[in-house]
């Protein structure tokens, strides 16, 4: 009988997991629809994209410029990239 029971209880917790995933998609989805993005904010302002492109054309690499920039390597590295450089 305690397994039996132990066992529906379990069901009913994937069951709790499962809907909460589903309505955390959804409104995610719906956010989304509604043109809001989440996530943190970038480090990498307009701003600080344009003296990182310039510090690299320079040839300093990732480390120097983040240290330059007061952000990370990789924050830098990501920054790059999206550029196309």
């Amino acid at each position: 009988m305690g397994k039996a029971f132990y066992g529906i209880v379990a069901v009913f917790a994937q069951l709790r997991i499962d809907t909460i995933r589903e309505n955390t998609m959804a409104g995610l989805a719906h956010a989304r629809s509604q043109g809001r993005v989440g996530g943190r904010p970038t480090v990498m302002t307009p701003e600080r994209l344009q003296a990182a492109l310039l510090l690299h054309q320079q040839g300093k690499n990732k480390t120097q410029i983040g240290k330059a920039l007061g952000v990370s390597r990789m924050a830098v590295a990501r920054a790059l990239e999206r550029s196309g450089t």
